[in-house]
């Protein structure tokens, strides 16, 4: 059994090592090192080009949900991520290098994948999976759209800047999560008079053209953060300036906003400033960025950046396993068929990946229901939409809980969300258990070693 896995971000690599798990040979195509997108800067496979965060990790949110169905299904970018994690309060962020080595690593030392490193510019014939992320390259692009029953679309992304540790004024920040979980966050409060005073020079800045750019055309959890602020003085202060769950320890009080850093790596030597992807121009970015309380010295590892992203119009196109309908056995997967982020870019991989190892095995695959966050998202993408755009996971995706004639709805909402994810779990775990009596549990599993000397 072989099959071509075409794409080497994290939707790729996870097809590749479910199929290989299940005794398929995979050759796995990347473009890299030789070639290299503008947002891309590592050599390694499963790079992270925006945040170092994969978001909550609790089950009262969809993206934690999805997080945790991906463990119980042997997930790499899962358990590389656990074992390379930082700290970051509630949420599962990651040392950027170490994440993407640990996956090179593993992928590259599978005895059944092969990792090819050069550009496809044709989809090759037989059983293949397409995950070469929406900033495909344009020999490839065209091969695509000449599929038939296809229409491509188009969004923009952004990615924030990151900033040295020892370039921060540290009597101006507080280390804090919020509501007091821990002190994962390095916090830059603002008075009412240094945010109005930043929010005009947001507004007011210089950005960087960018060809075809329109507001509408941009992903709502990629808003550049001046874009953001043009919507009202306010604006930001209700979003990633918001101060809720933060206490000044030196004042007692909750500023009036706060910008946040979240560790970047695992050795706290960088930091990534929360929510504020931008497309100023570089200058404008340390002039702005030099009024945040405690950055007025700040050194850039990275500077953030802009660029535009295409996607497949998947409803109508895909099924709910990111298979082709108009050719059987040609897969795609990762944000360019619609789903937005990095964890549903893997999840999307995992599922594409599992439902191939099955077709080439002669046997059907698993069926996820709208009951879990995997299966929802399967459903999104595959289901025809006018409005189609790009999506995070979200429990509005996912089936609501049933009642029982005359039976309330749950009002309290982190409870009513667990309870989904309680049904969602176990109908993961069955359908989990259903596989291992079928022959379709991984072979192999995930022996990494974590920063504390344990493994996963």
């Amino acid at each position: 059994m072989n099959a071509t896995v075409i794409g080497g971000g994290l939707a790729g690599c996870e097809a590749a090592w479910q199929l290989a798990n299940r005794g398929v040979r995979v050759t796995l195509f990347e473009m890299k090192p030789a070639k290299k997108t503008p947002a891309q800067s590592l050599d390694t496979l499963a790079e992270l080009v925006c945040s170092n965060s994969l978001r909550s990790d609790r089950l009262s949110n969809a993206v934690g949900l999805l997080k945790e169905e991906m463990r119980r299904l042997d997930s790499l970018v899962l358990g590389v991520a656990d074992a390379t994690r930082v700290p970051a309060g509630g949420a599962l962020a990651v040392d950027r290098e170490g994440f993407s080595r640990g996956v090179d690593e593993a992928v590259r030392n599978h005895p059944r994948i092969e990792v090819v490193c050069r550009e496809v510019t044709a989809i090759p014939e037989g059983d293949v999976i397409i995950a070469s992320g929406p900033l495909t390259s344009d020999a490839l692009s065209e091969a695509i759209a000449g599929l038939e029953g296809l229409a491509t679309l188009h969004f923009y992304d952004a990615a924030a800047p990151i900033v040295t540790a020892d370039s921060l004024d540290r009597s101006k920040v507080f280390e804090m999560s919020r509501y007091e979980r821990g002190a994962d966050y390095l916090n830059c409060p603002m008075d009412e008079a240094e945010y109005r005073a930043f929010t005009h020079a947001l507004q007011t800045a210089e950005t960087v053209p960018v060809k075809g750019f329109e507001e509408k055309a941009v992903f709502e959890g990629c808003m550049p953060i001046e874009s953001m602020a043009k919507r009202g003085d306010m604006a930001i202060a209700f979003g990633p300036l918001k101060p809720v769950g933060l206490t000044d320890p030196r004042t007692g009080r909750t500023p009036f906003a706060v910008v946040q850093l979240r560790r970047d790596n695992f050795s706290a030597t960088l930091y990534n400033i929360v929510g504020f992807q931008t497309r100023l121009t570089f200058p404008e970015q340390r002039r702005v960025f030099s009024m945040i309380p405690g950055l007025e010295h700040a050194e850039y590892a990275r500077l953030g950046v802009m660029h535009r992203n295409t996607f497949l119009h998947s409803p109508g196109f895909l099924d709910d396993t990111f298979q082709a309908r108009t050719r059987p056995g040609l897969y795609f997967a990762g944000q360019m068929t619609g789903v937005e982020g990095y964890v549903e870019s893997a999840a999307s991989g995992l599922l594409a990946g599992l439902s191939l190892a099955c077709r080439l095995r002669g046997q059907e695959p698993p069926h996820f229901s709208g009951r879990t966050a995997i299966g929802a998202m399967g459903r999104y993408v595959s289901t025809p939409s006018r409005h189609f755009q790009p999506m995070n996971c979200a429990f509005g995706l996912i089936d609501p809980l049933e009642r029982a004639p005359g039976q309330k709805k749950i009002r309290n909402k982190q409870e009513r969300y667990e309870r989904v994810s309680e049904r969602a779990l176990a109908e993961i775990d069955a359908l989990r258990r259903r596989m291992e009596h079928d022959g379709l549990a991984p072979a192999d599993r995930l022996d990494y070693t974590r920063h504390d000397g344990g493994t996963v």
